[in-house]
């Protein structure tokens, strides 16, 4: 037993049964009715409401996939326009890029987190609901001026000049920049909470040599999240500011330069892969580790390699700009940071199959989900090899090989582990099993027709087809591998609906778990299934990487937390060593309030730039109210022995 504060050992292990349960429930519920469900701070409902929304927007993103796959399927085919394909294929880029790819890994880390690290809630909970909020606002601002015919045509990248005021008047692409700042503001405020919690509010014990590997990779996703996102705040911030108020950044007749864009924006673009990327290895490790029966192979490379992935993913952005024009002499340093990123990743997966080959597989559903990952991420893996060539990349330069390859990458090696991940966590969340026979029947499809619509495109980029255009002539020997990809998108769709339809079914009917069903050995499966609203009894202490495989039912507590109060427990931050109490903030309605009033101020300045001026006013209100102190005159908590 770990005690942290002799003198309230009446709220000691003592305490247990249905009075605990009780008392905890009353300091941590929230208010009920639609007041209390807009006020949440409960980790666990945001993630789901993340979750479900970024799931969404998957389904918008994908049904736009298959309308250009139907306008491809045929040479020169009328079905759509060619404005309408330009709103389309950027709509379907910028909704899988922005409004579902990194928020639905943060989701998964903001639902799993503080369970796996054995604490309450989020630190700074009220910014997360904030984070939500403004995600939720942006993403549907982009979708309702789509559906009136204003969405945005410039691309999911959105280069100048194309996007400047001089080629695109109206607001389209100021929707879009927009849409960036919400998504910039969601984003840094989910880092912000999320490193915090990683580094300061981890269970007794948990050093950071014991931390789970998809801690890991979130830490460092935060961290690379805070450094990248402001170069595209500001690249955003730039181009409006362009349109709406005649600045001349990216105007060389002015001073300005057009390449300046894709500096930025690729500075933040291509970390934004690995930000997108590294979640899912952190899923990978957690699956193969349960589904091995036994702990991950190598972890102390396995986390140096996460490390280095984050810090080498800021130094190769150049390799998207190899046809730009730019001076030949610094592409070797890009070409070589290029082919050294695969380095880790490579040591990764080297490590993950020695632990398969080492343990007892057992090849469930998710584990078919690995498997699906690691073939379909080298082949997208090796492809992006031959792109860090320039010579090579000059010629497949915006043809869809490179369409091709980021799909490879993006879906094989983020969206099947996702898969994988939810299935994993699915009785965690709901308190029941997801069917196996459905499970293993859509990733047969999912597989199949992922390959099928991808595979294809390597060829036809090989043989010069270019993307982003919206029909093609008959003779150029695309049509039938253009067909072939068109069938295996509906596939893939088919596959992604039986996925949605068994989520559907299992949550109404599916065979009830327990609160290990996985017989896995993370902290997060020592509480029930689904969780109380306070997560654990009394905050379990770890002693090594492996917790309920080396303690089982015997796994230490903590004590000295105030079972009336909302509170949590901060540790230092390598040893992980009890610290301090630390209050955690009630629900309240203000971080939605806030939410509304900058999202109105975003909304109006793309009309007018003195919505900035006049939208300060409600959102400095709303803001002030959320932060004032409520109780001034009460001293902080002392230090914990």
């Amino acid at each position: 037993m770990t005690e942290l504060d002799p003198d309230l050992a009446r709220d000691g292990p003592e305490l247990t049964g249905v009075e605990l349960d009780r008392r905890l429930t009353a300091a941590w519920r929230r208010q009920p009715g639609l007041i209390g469900w807009l006020s949440t701070t409960d980790h666990k409902e945001i993630g789901k409401r993340y979750i479900v929304t970024a799931f969404v927007f998957l389904a918008l993103a994908g049904v736009l996939g298959l309308v250009m796959r139907a306008q491809l399927a045929r040479p020169e085919s009328g079905l759509i326009t060619a404005d309408r394909y330009n709103q389309i294929f950027t709509m379907h880029g910028t909704t899988m890029m922005f409004l579902f790819a990194v928020p639905v890994m943060e989701a998964m880390a903001i639902y799993v987190i503080p369970l796996m690290l054995g604490t309450r809630n989020m630190t700074f909970a009220r910014l997360n609901a904030f984070s939500y909020w403004m995600y939720l606002f942006g993403g549907t601002m982009l979708w309702v001026a789509f559906v009136l015919n204003t969405g945005p045509d410039a691309g999911w990248f959105s280069y100048t000049p194309l996007s400047g005021p001089e080629y695109a008047p109206g607001k389209r692409v100021d929707i879009w920049a927009q849409m960036i700042t919400f998504t910039e503001v969601s984003g840094l405020a989910a880092a912000v909470v999320m490193a915090t919690t990683i580094l300061k509010q981890r269970a007794p014990g948990m050093t950071l040599a014991k931390m789970p590997i998809f801690a890991w990779s979130m830490l460092v996703v935060a961290l690379m999240i805070i450094f990248a996102l402001p170069a595209v705040a500001l690249d955003s911030g730039m181009l409006l500011s362009d349109r709406l108020v005649g600045t001349h950044f990216f105007n060389p007749y002015e001073g300005g330069d057009a390449l300046l864009w894709q500096h930025l924006f690729w500075f933040f673009g291509h970390p934004e892969v690995y930000i997108i990327f590294l979640p899912a290895t952190g899923f990978i490790s957690e699956l193969v580790a349960t589904f091995s029966r036994r702990p991950v192979f190598a972890y102390p490379a396995v986390v140096v390699s996460l490390c280095a992935t984050g810090l080498l993913a800021f130094g190769l952005w150049v390799h998207h700009m190899f046809a730009t024009g730019l001076p030949r002499l610094g592409f070797a340093f890009y070409t070589a940071a290029s082919l050294t990123v695969s380095i880790p990743t490579g040591v990764q997966i080297f490590c993950w199959i020695a632990t398969i080959w080492l343990g007892r597989p057992q090849f469930r559903v998710p584990m078919l989900w690995v498997i699906g990952f690691i073939v379909t991420f080298v082949i997208g893996g090796l492809t992006g090899v031959m792109l860090a060539s320039v010579p090579l990349d000059l010629q497949l330069h915006d043809t869809y090989f490179v369409v091709a390859h980021f799909h490879y990458v993006l879906i094989g090696g983020a969206v099947f582990p996702l898969l994988g991940a939810v299935t994993y966590w699915f009785p965690k969340a709901t308190g029941r099993m997801m069917s196996e026979a459905l499970g293993k029947l859509s990733f047969a499809v999912t597989f199949v027709g992922f390959h099928l619509t991808f595979f294809p495109m390597h060829i036809t980029g090989m043989m010069g087809m270019p993307r982003r255009v919206y029909t093609y002539p008959a003779g150029m020997g695309w049509g039938t591998l253009n067909m072939i990809s068109s069938i295996g998108a509906a596939i893939l769709a088919f596959g992604v609906l039986l996925f949605v339809i068994n989520i559907i079914l299992s949550f109404r009917a599916g065979r009830v778990a327990g609160a290990n069903p996985w017989e896995a050995a993370g902290l997060e499966w020592a509480t029930t299934s689904p969780p109380p609203v306070y997560n654990f009894p009394h905050l379990p202490a770890v002693a090594s990487r492996t917790p309920l495989w080396d303690e089982g039912e015997g796994l230490p507590v903590t004590t000295g937390l105030r079972v009336d109060d909302r509170e949590l427990l901060s540790v230092t931050i390598i040893d992980a060593i009890p610290s301090v109490r630390e209050p955690s903030p009630k629900p309240t309605i203000w971080p939605l309030l806030s939410a509304i009033a900058i999202g109105v101020t975003f909304v109006w300045s793309i009309f007018t730039p003195w919505a900035l001026v006049f939208g300060l006013v409600p959102s400095a209100i709303a803001l002030t109210i959320w932060f004032w102190p409520k109780n001034p005159d009460v001293p902080p908590e002392p230090e914990i022995d």
